[in-house]
């Protein structure tokens, strides 16, 4: 076997072996492990993986992850911090399907450019936006997601933006299922400085 047609094997076994890791495989993935992109290309072009979006290609008739909308920003958008109806629903603590993806970024920020999935941004300063972040991995990928009671605070501070009736649910939601106590929720309630907004119904559920 010539000595071109050996390294390019190797290659194709390195996106391969990727692949096995995580559902989802970036480009720049590759050129960490000293791969060129233009494997990738060739791969897609010969029908062994597909192209899903700008730089990023997965195994043909591979399971579709729950998440891989979620995935697909975190490897686009690695600060990105997963916030309000997309972080509700990732904790299952609402029956709201939200259309977009929800992000929280420093203030000042540009919205990302991606093509897919469709994202709405969210500025956020201090200790606001670097309070209650979780890291959690789904597919080899780590997806940085706001607590479920920095989430609730985080709904009643943008009310106006995702509707009360939504914030009540969640706080119903989260003590019903014990995913925050009282004294977490109190805390980011101060955080996002919606303490006497939020009051009268932290008090009504712990009566």
């Amino acid at each position: 076997m010539e000595q071109g047609t050996l390294v390019q094997t190797h290659q194709h076994q390195r996106v391969r072996d990727l692949l096995q890791r995580r559902s989802l495989l970036r480009a720049s993935d590759l050129e960490a492990k000293g791969v060129p992109r233009v494997v990738l290309s060739r791969l897609a072009a010969s029908g062994q993986l597909d192209r899903i979006g700008r730089g990023l290609y997965r195994l043909p008739g591979s399971a579709l992850s729950e998440h891989e909308s979620l995935i697909t920003v975190a490897l686009k958008v690695p600060h990105a911090i997963f916030c309000l109806l997309t972080a509700l629903q990732f904790h299952e603590l609402t029956t709201q399907l939200p259309r977009q993806i929800w992000v929280a970024m420093p203030r000042g920020s540009h919205k990302p450019r991606i093509d897919y999935p469709p994202l709405r941004m969210i500025q956020m300063t201090g200790d606001v936006h670097s309070a209650g972040i979780e890291a959690h991995e789904r597919d080899g990928v780590t997806l940085r997601v706001y607590s479920a009671a920095k989430t609730v605070a985080d709904c009643f501070k943008h009310r106006n933006k995702i509707g009360l009736d939504v914030a009540l649910e969640a706080l119903k939601e989260v003590k019903a299922k014990h995913r925050a106590s009282a004294d977490d929720l109190w805390r980011y309630a101060k955080v996002c400085r919606v303490t006497n907004v939020m009051r009268p119904y932290l008090e009504a559920i712990n009566d």
